[in-house]
């Protein structure tokens, strides 16, 4: 990926933050009517986006979901800014919407999916508190 202005890298980064709030809204009404697989779908691509985001921010590039789940280990769970349940819940995540989208035979039930809720909303609150950091810095710079 070719290096982004510092206004597209901004905005990127809003973009992906705001869609995963929305993602994780999303995820609360498929529990709501009973769509488990889509909602654990849901949780798992809030986190992405959320996650994506924060390496956006960071001038940090990836091109798969392994690699933004090794990049946010490498970048923000060793280091300490990230706790690492965090890191253990988006690998637990990632399995899980795995095997609703893909498994023959399978589907979450409502006990599943509202217990990955709450962690999801942590997960996409904690990025979210890293990634408005960010932003209020860059908006900062630009009134400077």
């Amino acid at each position: 990926m070719s290096p982004l202005s510092k206004n597209n890298r901004y905005e990127i980064v809003r973009f992906r933050i705001e869609n995963a709030v929305r993602t994780l809204d999303e995820a609360e009404v498929q529990i709501q009517n009973k769509y488990y697989n889509t909602a654990v779908n849901r949780m798992y691509y809030a986190c992405y986006y959320a996650i994506c985001a924060l390496l956006v921010a960071n001038n940090i590039h990836t091109k798969s979901h392994d690699g933004v789940r090794r990049m946010m280990s490498l970048h923000f769970i060793k280091t300490g800014i990230l706790p690492t349940e965090l890191g253990r819940y988006y690998g637990r995540l990632f399995s899980n919407r795995l095997t609703g989208d893909y498994d023959d035979f399978f589907s979450h039930d409502r006990a599943s999916a509202e217990s990955l809720y709450p962690e999801a909303k942590v997960f996409v609150n904690t990025v979210k508190t890293l990634v408005d950091e960010w932003l209020d810095k860059q908006a900062d710079s630009q009134k400077a």
